[in-house]
């Protein structure tokens, strides 16, 4: 059964740090374009992070280059988005995807296949 499942969110004071990862099953990562996304109450889901299927390549939303970083560990088959000076407006639930039509997906929803269930990240004194 394919499967991509987040964890490692949760409560964190502004400034602080996170690591999330995102655990596939079913699929082999780097098969995929991979991106993480999130979706904060009342707003669209936006793009935050990419990764081409080489992992060459990677790309971030203005509002988190130089706070957050994205990885990938092929032996576990796992995705990281390192998360660093947090602020409160990081605040969502964070979603993890994986696209096959496209080496590049960006961080265009329609391009990725499969989805994750989400993590919330909360950001708060």
């Amino acid at each position: 059964q394919l499967q991509l499942v987040e964890s490692g969110g949760g409560l964190v004071q502004p400034g602080g740090s996170l690591r999330l990862s995102c655990a596939a099953s079913g699929l082999t990562l780097d098969d995929y374009a991979i991106g993480w996304f999130r979706q904060a109450p009342g707003k669209e889901r936006e793009g935050v992070s990419c990764m081409s299927k080489s992992g060459h390549s990677t790309g971030y939303a203005d509002s988190v280059k130089g706070r957050f970083t994205i990885s990938r560990d092929n032996g576990k088959n796992t995705v990281y988005l390192q998360m660093n000076s947090l602020k409160s407006e990081d605040t969502a639930v964070y979603y993890c995807a994986a696209g096959r039509g496209y080496y590049y997906s960006g961080l265009v929803p329609s391009r990725y296949d499969y989805w994750g269930r989400g993590t919330q990240v909360t950001v708060s004194s």
